[in-house]
């Protein structure tokens, strides 16, 4: 599939998803927040779902997570633009709270169809929902980090949500060195 397929099949496919029904989450929602970003992305951004400004705008990481997440890769020379962003959820759960495994289960098949359309050479999982969700794992977050997974035959490299970085500005080294060895293994890919 070349580039101009590749971008149709996307735009095709978040048409199809923004009429999902698949989990009550569809009930609550302004919108489906599906992704952006290249379709040409060689490096993709996996959070957890979307929050209320991203449910509104319907772009993921619109809020100050994205602004630090802006921020993160100015640091390693790319943009918005340069990568893909998404979540695994693509529906607000209410209040914020955690995915749901009901919720995650139905609609993991989106992300799936969204890495199969796009083919990063690489996945960036960003906090514990996304990273145990693709890794199907319980383990923590710091045992994660700093080596390649693989989620669908993509090299996956864990790190901590920015949104958690907000909170917890310690662990922003942390999560420099991950995008730094992200940047590192593009490179070798």
């Amino acid at each position: 599939m070349d580039t101009v397929e590749r971008a149709a099949a996307l735009r095709q496919y978040a048409e199809e998803t923004s009429t999902c029904t698949r989990c009550a989450l569809a009930q609550g929602r302004t919108q489906v927040v599906f992704g952006s970003g290249s379709h040409d992305a060689e490096l993709m951004f996996v959070g957890e779902a979307p929050g209320f400004h991203e449910d509104q705008q319907g772009v993921p990481f619109v809020g100050q997570a994205g602004k630090l997440l802006e921020k993160l890769l100015a640091g390693i020379g790319l943009t918005r633009g340069d990568v893909y962003i998404a979540n695994v959820l693509k529906c607000r759960p209410p209040g914020n709270r955690n995915p749901a495994p009901e919720e995650v289960a139905q609609c993991s098949p989106h992300l799936l169809q969204q890495i199969e359309l796009i083919k990063p050479k690489l996945i960036l999982a960003m906090g514990r929902f996304a990273a145990q969700t693709l890794l199907e794992t319980s383990a923590s977050i710091a045992s994660l980090r700093g080596r390649l997974h693989r989620y669908a035959g993509v090299p996956l490299i864990v790190t901590y949500h920015p949104a958690y970085l907000l909170r917890t500005l310690e662990d922003k080294a942390k999560t420099w060195e991950d995008l730094v060895f992200a940047k590192k293994t593009m490179a070798g890919l």
